[in-house]
């Protein structure tokens, strides 16, 4: 199957961050068992008699990609001592379809061309499929969440997805506005990408019987999500193409109000803040711009300073842990919260 061949272990970065990939690749070992149980689950649930179904889901995930929403539900489940079942397994399926439903349907709005290094669904099979081919694996999902028959279950995850889609609309309405507030923008990526990060550990806690450790693992999961963009928007303007895995300034070209461009715009002087009116304010752009915005970013270490909020909620992630007994695990989790922010470096 087309499926089953890309469901491979992801392959290395072009230019991985030392030692970053080792930390991942710990977690993909102590988890092995876990996630070949969850890619099985994955290939079984993307089969449809309606060929192009298929087609576009092996093409994403031929992509590669971490798989690090579903390895957390996975981790977090055995963090809390789960054994005897499989319920961990699908959810971290179920899990892994909402990411990819949402990453079809945000590479459509942002009229993306590339994903994880290369062509995106949306560029090779079209807007249309992609959208509805996202709807499936919505469907999935929700599939996967009534098969668990547990309610907490359902409505953890299912406010999760409501919370994605709030996240990235409120993304829109901030689009162009340099008066977002950093709060504001907080709130966007809590929304986009947090919930499903937060979602993806607490469902761990719950199929372990263990509610106690919910909320810390919500905890952890959201912090690290908050991480994990904060440096995704700082790679926008700090990468290299061929590392990030899509073009560089996409977000500049957007007019995404992120967290680099709310530090350069507060502190830059007047005809510093006519220029983000008139780039991503107003979406005049010239050549020549992007390279300007960038160095405006690095003459009032726009970078640095969203990574020192990167590591700030990195460093709340790995708070969150306290609450288990020391173990391999916790260690590498512990970890995965330091990798957030090394990305980039």
């Amino acid at each position: 199957m087309a499926v089953a061949a890309a469901l491979q272990p992801p392959p290395p970065n072009p230019a991985p961050v030392r030692g970053s990939e080792d930390v991942l690749d710990r977690l993909v070992r102590l988890m092995e068992g876990d996630l070949e149980a969850c890619n099985r689950e994955i290939i079984a649930r993307m089969q449809s008699p309606v060929a192009l179904i298929p087609q576009l889901a092996a093409h994403l995930v031929a992509a590669g990609g971490k798989r690090l929403r579903p390895l957390l539900t996975l981790a977090s489940a055995r963090l809390c001592g789960y054994q005897s079942g499989q319920r961990h397994v699908a959810l971290a399926a179920c899990v892994e379809f909402i990411h990819t439903a949402t990453l079809l349907h945000d590479d459509v709005v942002d009229e993306s061309n590339l994903r994880r290094g290369l062509a995106s669904a949306n560029a090779v099979f079209g807007n249309k499929a992609s959208v509805l081919v996202g709807d499936f694996l919505f469907a999935r999902a929700f599939q996967l969440m009534v098969a668990d028959g547990s309610l907490r279950v359902l409505d953890i995850l299912s406010r999760a997805a409501a919370t994605i889609a709030e996240g990235e609309v409120l993304q829109l309405v901030t689009q162009n506005d340099l008066e977002t507030t950093e709060a504001r923008y907080l709130d966007v990526i809590r929304g986009k990408t947090a919930a499903l990060f937060e979602a993806a550990c607490e469902v761990g806690a719950v199929v372990a019987d263990r509610e106690d450790a919910a909320a810390p693992l919500a905890s952890y999961g959201g912090s690290l999500g908050i991480a994990f963009q904060l440096v995704d928007d700082a790679l926008d303007y700090a990468a290299e193409q061929a590392t990030l895995g899509k073009t560089i300034g996409d977000d500049f070209r957007e007019g995404k109000v992120t967290m680099p461009v709310l530090v350069a715009y507060a502190a830059g002087e007047e005809s510093e803040r006519r220029f983000w009116q008139r780039t991503v304010g107003e979406g005049e752009i010239d050549d020549g711009d992007l390279a300007q915005a960038m160095a405006l970013m690095a003459r009032h270490r726009a970078i640095e300073a969203t990574l020192a909020r990167a590591a700030a909620f990195a460093g709340e992630a790995r708070a969150s842990l306290a609450a288990f007994p020391p173990s391999p695990l916790r260690a590498v989790m512990e970890e995965v919260a330091d990798y957030t922010v090394a990305r980039v470096r």
